[in-house]
C-alpha cells in the first residue's frame, strides 16, 4: 500500500514539475525572442497606419459626396487610433525601459525585456485582428435612406416675433381638422417661401402628416411641371403627356395617403387643383393644402383658403439683427462702419431678400465698398423693370457686382434666362455652346465646372435649391434682376407670356439682341425671318404644338451658337451652320436632311420626338460630343451611324431605340467603337448580343438595361444604374458587365439567373446604394432553395416595388450585408422570414415592412443551430418595423434570447389578429391557437396573461407606436419599473380596433410615458377606462402626460371615463377630441362609480381646440362652486371648471348630444367690487353647436359671459335653444351666426348674439318639429289671427295626438292648407279610432 502511495505521489510530482517547467519555458521565451517581437510590432504598426490612412481617404471622399460613414468603420477607426496612440506608446515606453541594464550596466534588464516582448506580442495580435477587419470592409460609407426633405430654419428665424406669430398660426391651422386650405401672403421677397419651408420641416418633425409634397406654381403655371414636382416627392412615375390622365394618376396616389400636406408656392392666379390632380374638400379628408401668394384676394376668393396669414416686412429691430447676422459683424464700436451699415440696412426696407443679399455681398468688404453700396441703394431700378422694389434691385445688383469672376456673373445671367427650377444639364449644354467656361474641353469637365458655379451662386444667395438635385431655382426678384442686367449689358430679351403672343420687338432692337428667350401659350404665326446678326442664343417654347417654323426663320442669324425649341413643327428648315448646341424637345420633325451641314455641332438633343429616323447625314457631325435621344417613340437608328461619331463623349438613348442588330438597324457592337464614352444610357433587350468587352473602362455615368425592354421601375437619382435580366451564369458575362456590377450604385436584377449573379458576385458591390431583385414569377415560393444551392432573393409576386430576402447560410452572402430597406408583400407560402442567424447577417437594415403574408407565423425564429449564436444585437440600425394584414402572425420574434433593437424608432402593427406578443418564448407546441367565439376573439389563459411588450425587449429609441386590429389584452405589464426606460422616448401612441382591452394603461406605465405628445384610441369595443389606477393614492395623479399635445378618443362604446382620480393637469395639451363614445360621462371621476358626483379640479392651460361629438351622456362644464352654494346637477360633468381652466381655448365644437340642456352649469361666486360675476373666454374664436335637441341655453343661470375674440359661430339643429344666456353677454368681434340646413348655409344677425339666438328660435328653429297633445295647447298657439303667425313658416313636422274636440280638425285643415307648405301630418292610433282619416294637403 505504501508503495502504491509513493508511486502516485511521484507521478503527481512529476506532472507538476512538467507544468512548472513548461510555464517557465513560456515566460523565458518572451525574453529570448523579445527583439523579434518588437520588430514584428513595428512592421505591423506601419501596416496598420497605412490602412488607417487609406480608410481616412475613403471617408473624406464619402463625406464630400454626402454619404454616411458606416458605424463599423467608425468603430474601427476609433479602435485603431487607440491602438496606435495608447498601446503603441506603451510598447515604446517599455522599449526605452528595456535599454537600461542592471548590475552597473553589465547585465540586461530581464524583467523589462520580458514585459516589452509580451506587450509587443499582445499588440501585434490586436493589430492583426484590425487588419483582418479592414480586409472585410465592403466600402466605408452608404447613402442614407431617402426621406422627405426637411428645411433647416434660417438664421435667427425663431427670434423674429413678427415671423413666429405667423409661423405658430400656420401650424395651428394645419392641426385644425376644419380647415383644408391655408394661405400665406405678402410682397415678393418678404420670406413666404422661407417660412413655409420652416413650417414643413416642423410638421415633419412633429409627424403631423405622413408625407409632405411641394411644387412651385409661378406667374405662368405649367400644369405638367407642377404634376412632375409633386410626383417626384411621391416617387411616382406619371406616364404620357395627357394632363387629365396624369391628373387622375396623381389624384389616385394622393388619396392613398391618410395625412398629406401639399405645398403650392408662388400662386399668382386661380389654379384648378382638379386639373393638377390634387384632391380637396370632400374628396380627401386627410389632404391639406398650404399656399403662398403675393395677393390675398387670390388666396381667399379664388383658391378658397379658409385661413390666411399676412406677412409684412421685418420690423426695424428685426431687420438690423438679421443684417448683422448675415454680415457676420455686430458693428459694435466700429465707426464709421456702424453708421454706414445702419444706413444700408435701413435702405433694404425690411425685405429679408434684400437684407440677406446685401449683407452677404458686403461681408468682410472694406469701407469704400460699403459707401459705394450705400450710394447704389439710393438709385432707382431700371424703368423697364419697375415691378421690382428699388431697394431689392439695388441689393441684388450689389451682390452681382461683387461676384468674384466674369464667368460667375455670366452664369448668373444665363440662369435668369432659364428661370424657375431649371435643369443643371441645360446650363451645361448651353454653356458649352456659348463657350461660357474657360479651360474646360470635355463635357464632364464642363459639368463639374457648372456644378461648382451653381454652388457658389447659392452661397451668394442668388440661387437656391429646387425640388430635385438635378435642378436649381431662383427667387422671382433674383430672376427679374438677372434679366434686367442681361437686357442692359448683354442685349438680352426674355419674355414669358401667358396667352396669345404677337408683340415682337421692333427690327432695330432685334438687330442688337445677343440672347432671346421666349415662352408663350400660343402664337398665330411666326415672322418669315428674324434679322438678328449678333444673336448667339435663341430659345422658344409654346404650349401649342401647332406652331410651324418658317423655313428661313433663322436665315439671318449667322452667329447663332445655341438653339432650343419646344413644341414646334419643323418640316423643312435651314439652320445656321454656326450652331454648336441644338435642342429640339417634343417637336414635330419632317425633313432633317440638312442636319449634316452643321459641321460645328457639338451638342444634339432630340427629346420626346416620335417616329423619326436618325438620318445618315449625322455621320458628318465629326465634332459631336453629346447625343441625347431620350423619350423618342419608335426611333430608328441605322447601322454605321453611331460608330462614325468618334468624338462622342456622352450618349443618351434609353428605351427610345431597342431593336439592336435587326435588319439594317444599328449594331450593339458600334458602342464598342465609341472609345471616348464617359456617359451612356442604353437599353439592350437581347442579352445574347452583348459583347464581353462592350463597355468602356472610361464610363463614369451610366444607366444600362440588359435583357429587358423596360426602363428602371422607379425614378432614382444615381449616376450609375444597371438593370439585368439574363439567362446565363455570371461566368459567361464579360469583363465589362462585371466591372459595371462592381461600380454600380443602383442595381435591378430579374429572373433566377439574375439572382445567382448577385449571390455569386464575389467581387462584391462596392458602391451599391439601391437594390431591386425580382425572381421568375412562375417559380414556387420557398424559404430555402435546395436546387439552386444558394439561398436566394426574390421580389414578391404581386408587387414590383417590394423586395423580400431569404437566406440559408448568411455567411456566404456578403454582397447583401449592406441592405437597408426590406419590404415583403403577399408571400403566401412563408411561415417565417428569418432564422436568428440570418437576421444577424443584415446589420445595415433600417426599414423592415411585412404585409399580406397570410400564413407567416413569425418574422424571426430561433432554431436549434441558433442556440450557439452569441448575444449579438439583431438589426442594430433598424429604425422602422411595419407588420400589416398577416392573419397567422403570432409574434415578431420567437426564441429564448432577449430582443434588442437599439435604433428602433417606429413600430406599426395592423390587422394581425393572432399576434399576442412582440417577442415570444412559446414554442410551436406550447402555443395554443386563438379561438373565434362568435364576434369575440379569445386567447388561452396562458397567452392572455402575456403582455405585448415585456422585459425580454429593449427599444430605447422607440418614439412612434401604432397597434391596431390585434387581440391581446395588455400592451405592457402593469408594473413596469424594471424596463420603463424603453418607453421614455415614446412620443406617439395610436391604439385602434383592439377589442380585448378593458383598461388600456396602468398607472405605473403612465408614469413612464413622460414624452408622449400624441395619444389616440379608437374603435376598442370593450374598453371602459383608459388609465387603470387601482391602489394608488389621490395625490399621485396630479400631472400625467406632461408633454401631451393631442388626445383623441373615438368609437369607444363602453368607455365611461378617462381615469379615476382626484385631480389632473395637462400642461401642454392643445387639442382634445372625443367622438362617438355614447357611455362616456366625465373625464375624471374620484369615485369608482362614475355616477357619484365629486368636484375634481383640472387645469388645461394650453388647450386650444375641444371637440365633443355624439357623446349622449356628457354634460360639458360645471362650475367648481356649484355644490358649495347649494346648486345641484344630475351627473358628474365632463369638466369642473373655473375662470382659469381654459385660458387659451380657441375652438369649441359640441355636436350630437341628446341630453345636454346647458353647456355651462352653475355660476362663479367670486365677485369683484362692482358685484359682477364674469366668465371670460379670452381667446375663443370659433364656437359650433350642432344637433343638440335638448339644449336650451349656453348657461341658464344669471351669469355674465364675455367672448372678446369670438369671430365664427355655428348653431344648427338646436330646436330648444331660445336664448344664449340669462346674464349680460359681450361678443365684440362677432358679426353673424351661421346655421346649416341640408348643406345650405345661412347667416343670421340682429345686432347682438342674444337677440340673434332669440330671433333664430322664433323664425326657424323653435317650431320645425311640433307635437300637440291637447286642445288648450293648440288653441293657445292659434289664438291670434293666423295671418300674423309667421313663426311657423318653416314648420316641417306636426304631430297631433289625443284630440277629442271635432272642431279642432277644421282649424288644422285650414292652417295646413294656407300656412304650412312643408308639413307632414301624423295621426296617432287614438285619432284613427275616433274616425279621423289622414288628410292630404292636396285634397279639397
Amino acid at each position: 500500500m505504501e508503495t502504491v502511495l509513493t508511486g502516485a505521489a511521484a507521478k503527481v510530482a512529476s506532472e507538476a514539475a512538467k507544468g512548472i517547467f513548461a510555464e517557465i519555458k513560456r515566460h523565458m521565451r518572451y525574453v529570448i525572442i523579445y527583439k523579434k517581437n518588437v520588430d514584428k510590432f513595428e512592421e505591423k504598426l506601419k501596416m496598420l497606419m497605412a490602412k488607417r490612412t487609406n480608410v481616412q481617404q475613403e471617408v473624406d471622399a464619402a463625406d464630400r459626396n454626402g454619404e454616411k460613414i458606416k458605424e463599423d468603420v467608425e468603430l474601427w477607426r476609433n479602435t485603431v487610433d487607440k491602438v496606435i496612440n495608447e498601446e503603441g506608446k506603451k510598447v515604446k515606453d517599455l522599449e526605452d525601459k528595456a535599454k537600461n541594464k542592471c548590475l552597473i550596466g553589465l547585465c540586461p534588464n530581464i524583467k523589462s525585456r520580458y514585459q516589452l516582448s509580451k506587450k509587443a506580442e499582445e499588440v501585434v495580435a490586436a493589430v492583426d485582428d484590425l487588419i483582418q477587419q479592414y480586409c472585410q470592409f465592403n466600402g466605408v460609407a452608404y447613402r442614407d435612406v431617402l426621406e422627405a426633405p426637411k428645411c433647416a430654419p434660417p438664421k435667427n428665424f425663431e427670434a423674429f416675433d413678427s415671423r413666429k406669430e405667423v409661423f405658430d398660426g400656420v401650424i395651428e391651422a394645419l392641426k385644425d381638422s376644419t380647415i383644408g386650405v391655408i394661405g400665406v401672403c405678402g410682397t415678393g421677397g418678404v420670406g413666404k417661401t422661407t417660412l413655409v419651408n420652416q413650417v414643413t420641416g416642423q410638421v415633419q418633425e412633429d409627424k403631423l402628416f405622413d408625407r409632405v409634397v411641394k411644387a412651385t406654381v409661378t406667374q405662368t403655371p405649367n400644369i405638367q411641371k407642377i404634376q412632375d414636382e409633386i410626383a417626384d416627392f411621391l416617387r411616382l412615375s406619371l406616364e404620357g403627356t395627357s394632363i387629365p390622365v396624369r391628373a387622375l394618376s396623381l389624384s389616385v396616389r394622393l388619396k392613398k395617403e391618410k395625412k398629406i400636406l401639399v405645398v403650392l408656392d408662388d400662386i399668382w392666379a386661380r389654379l384648378d387643383l382638379e386639373q393638377v390632380g390634387i384632391p380637396s374638400g370632400d374628396q380627401q379628408e386627410g389632404c391639406k393644402i398650404l399656399l403662398t401668394s403675393r395677393n390675398q384676394i387670390v388666396l381667399t376668393n379664388e383658391m378658397d383658403a379658409k385661413k390666411t396669414f399676412v406677412m409684412d416686412v421685418l420690423e426695424e429691430k428685426e431687420a438690423w439683427e438679421l443684417f448683422k447676422k448675415m454680415a457676420e459683424n455686430d458693428f459694435e464700436n466700429r465707426d464709421p462702419f456702424r453708421s454706414v451699415a445702419t444706413e444700408v440696412a435701413k435702405k433694404c426696407e425690411g425685405l429679408p431678400v434684400a437684407i440677406v443679399t446685401v449683407a452677404t455681398a458686403l461681408r468682410n468688404q472694406p469701407i469704400y465698398a460699403w459707401n459705394d453700396a450705400n450710394l447704389q441703394l439710393q438709385r432707382p431700378s431700371p424703368s423697364n423693370f419697375t415691378g421690382i422694389p428699388h431697394a431689392v434691385y439695388s441689393a441684388i445688383q450689389i451682390s452681382y457686382n461683387n461676384l468674384e469672376s466674369e464667368e460667375l456673373r455670366q452664369t448668373f445671367l444665363l440662369c435668369g434666362l432659364l428661370g424657375h427650377n431649371a435643369r443643371t444639364e441645360d446650363l451645361v449644354r448651353y454653356g458649352l455652346g456659348l463657350r461660357s467656361f474657360g479651360n474646360v474641353n470635355k463635357v464632364e469637365d464642363t459639368r463639374n465646372r457648372v456644378l461648382t458655379l451653381v454652388r457658389k451662386l447659392k452661397a451668394f444667395c442668388l440661387l437656391r435649391d429646387s425640388y430635385s438635385d438635378d435642378r436649381f431655382d431662383m427667387h422671382d426678384f433674383d430672376c427679374d434682376v438677372a434679366l434686367a442686367i442681361a437686357s442692359r449689358d448683354n442685349h438680352a430679351f426674355a419674355l414669358k407670356h401667358k396667352g396669345f403672343f404677337d408683340d415682337w420687338p421692333d427690327e432695330e432692337r432685334m438687330r442688337n439682341f445677343k440672347m432671346i428667350s421666349l415662352s408663350f401659350d400660343s402664337v398665330e404665326k411666326l415672322p418669315h425671318e428674324l434679322e438678328c446678326p449678333q444673336l448667339t442664343f435663341f430659345s422658344m417654347g409654346s404650349k401649342d404644338s401647332d406652331v410651324e417654323m418658317p423655313a428661313n426663320f433663322f436665315e439671318k442669324m449667322k452667329n447663332l451658337k445655341v438653339l432650343d425649341l419646344l413644341k414646334m413643327k419643323i418640316f423643312s428648315i435651314n439652320l445656321p451652320t454656326s450652331l454648336r448646341t441644338l435642342c429640339l424637345s417634343q417637336c414635330v420633325l419632317g425633313d432633317m436632311v440638312n442636319l449634316g451641314k452643321l459641321k460645328n455641332l457639338e451638342i444634339l438633343r432630340l427629346f420626346g420626338v416620335s417616329g423619326v429616323m436618325l438620318p445618315k447625314e449625322i455621320v458628318q457631325l465629326t465634332k459631336l460630343r453629346l447625343l441625347d435621344l431620350s423619350n423618342c417613340d419608335e426611333l430608328i437608328i441605322l447601322a454605321g451611324v453611331l460608330s462614325s461619331l468618334s468624338k462622342l463623349e456622352e450618349l443618351y438613348i434609353g428605351t427610345s431605340f431597342v431593336k439592336w442588330d435587326l435588319g439594317s438597324n444599328a449594331r450593339v457592337a458600334e458602342l464598342k467603337d465609341l472609345s471616348g464614352l464617359t456617359a451612356l444610357d442604353v437599353c439592350i433587350p437581347n442579352a445574347g448580343i452583348v459583347l464581353k468587352d462592350l463597355f468602356s473602362e472610361k464610363l463614369r455615368r451610366y444607366k444600362i438595361v440588359i435583357g429587358s425592354e423596360t426602363d428602371w421601375y422607379e425614378r432614382i437619382e444615381y449616376s450609375r444604374i444597371l438593370k439585368l435580366k439574363v439567362g446565363t451564369s455570371i461566368d459567361n458575362l464579360g469583363d465589362g458587365v462585371l466591372r459595371l456590377l462592381k461600380e454600380t450604385e443602383a442595381l435591378y436584377l430579374k429572373g433566377p439567373e439574375g439572382v445567382k449573379i448577385a449571390l455569386n458576385n464575389r467581387g462584391g458591390f462596392l458602391h451599391l446604394k439601391h437594390l431591386h431583385i425580382e425572381d421568375d414569377p412562375k417559380r414556387q415560393s420557398a424559404l430555402f432553395d435546395e436546387e439552386v444551392g444558394n439561398p436566394h432573393l426574390r421580389l414578391s409576386d404581386d408587387t414590383s416595388e417590394l423586395m423580400e430576402i431569404r437566406r440559408r447560410n448568411p455567411q456566404e452572402i456578403l454582397p447583401f450585408k449592406h441592405i437597408e430597406v426590406l419590404e415583403v408583400d403577399d408571400c403566401s407560402t412563408w411561415r417565417c422570414l428569418f432564422t436568428l442567424s440570418m437576421a444577424l447577417g443584415l446589420p445595415q437594415l433600417r426599414v423592415l415592412s411585412v404585409k399580406n403574408c397570410i400564413v407567416m407565423e413569425h418574422i424571426i425564429i430561433e432554431e436549434g443551430s441558433d442556440e450557439q449564436v452569441a448575444n449579438e444585437t439583431v438589426f442594430p440600425l433598424l429604425r422602422s418595423i411595419t407588420l400589416e394584414s398577416c392573419a397567422d402572425l403570432a409574434s415578431f420574434y420567437q426564441g429564448s434570447k432577449s430582443l434588442e433593437c437599439p435604433s428602433l424608432e417606429k413600430v406599426d402593427v395592423c390587422d394581425c389578429p393572432k399576434m399576442f406578443t412582440f417577442a415570444s418564448t412559446f414554442s410551436k407546441e406550447q402555443r395554443i391557437e386563438i379561438i373565434d367565439a362568435g364576434n369575440t376573439t379569445k386567447l388561452s389563459k396562458r397567452i392572455a396573461d402575456t403582455a405585448f411588450f415585456d422585459n425580454m425587449m429593449d427599444f430605447p429609441c422607440l418614439a412612434d407606436l401604432s397597434l391596431g386590429g390585434i387581440n391581446f389584452e395588455r400592451i405592457w405589464h402593469n408594473q413596469f419599473s424594471i424596463r420603463s426606460d424603453y418607453t421614455q422616448n415614446l412620443t406617439t401612441l395610436y391604439i385602434w380596433g383592439c377589442d380585448n382591452f378593458k383598461h388600456l394603461l396602468s398607472f405605473s406605465m403612465v408614469k413612464s410615458l413622460t414624452h408622449l405628445k400624441r395619444f389616440e384610441v379608437k374603435e376598442c369595443k370593450c374598453l371602459r377606462e383608459i388609465i387603470f389606477t387601482e391602489d394608488i393614492e389621490d395625490n399621485m395623479m396630479d400631472q400625467i402626460f406632461p408633454k401631451l399635445e393631442h388626445l383623441q378618443l373615438e368609437g369607444l362604446p363602453e368607455l365611461t371615463r378617462f381615469y379615476h382620480g382626484s385631480h389632473c393637469e395637462f400642461p401642454l395639451l392643445k387639442e382634445f377630441i372625443i367622438w362617438n363614445c355614447p357611455t362616456f360621462e366625465t373625464f375624471i371621476s374620484k369615485s369608482i362609480l362614475v355616477s357619484e358626483i365629486h368636484i375634481i379640479p383640472s387645469k388645461w392651460p394650453s388647450l386650444k381646440r375641444m371637440k365633443v361629438y355624439r357623446c349622449d351622456k356628457v354634460e360639458i362644464f360645471a362650475s367648481e362652486n356649484l355644490l358649495s352654494f347649494g346648486e345641484s346637477t344630475n351627473q358628474q360633468p365632463l369638466f369642473w371648471v373655473n375662470e382659469v381652466t381654459f385660458p387659451n381655448l380657441e375652438e369649441l365644437t359640441l355636436e350630437g348630444n341628446g341630453i345636454m340642456k346647458e353647456i355651462w352649469h352653475g355660476q362663479l361666486r367670486a365677485e369683484c367690487d362692482e358685484g359682477k360675476r364674469c366668465i371670460v373666454f379670452t381667446r375663443l374664436k370659433y364656437l359650433k353647436l350642432s344637433s343638440l335637441p335638448t339644449l336650451a341655453s349656453f348657461c341658464l343661470g344669471d351669469q355674465i359671459f364675455e367672448f372678446p375674440a369670438l369671430e365664427n359661430m355655428i348653431v344648427t339643429a338646436c330646436p330648444k335653444m331660445k336664448i344664449f344666456c340669462q346674464g349680460d353677454l359681450s361678443t365684440p368681434q362677432l358679426q353673424k351666426v351661421i346655421s346649416k340646413d341640408e348643406g345650405e348655409e345661412k347667416g343670421w344677425w340682429e345686432g347682438d348674439l342674444k337677440t340673434t339666438i332669440k330671433w333664430m328660435f322664433e323664425e326657424k328653429i323653435a317650431y320645425c318639429d311640433v307635437r300637440l297633445s291637447d286642445t288648450s295647447e293648440l288653441m293657445k298657439i292659434w289664438s291670434r289671427n293666423p295671418q300674423e303667425i309667421l313663426t311657423f313658416k318653416y314648420l316641417e313636422k306636426l304631430e297631433v295626438d289625443d284630440f277629442v274636440q271635432v272642431g279642432i280638425r277644421q282649424v288644422i285643415v285650414v292652417l295646413v292648407r294656407h300656412y304650412f307648405q312643408r308639413v307632414e301630418l301624423l295621426y296617432s292610433s287614438m285619432m284613427i279610432l275616433l274616425g279621423w282619416q289622414p288628410y292630404s294637403l292636396e285634397s279639397k
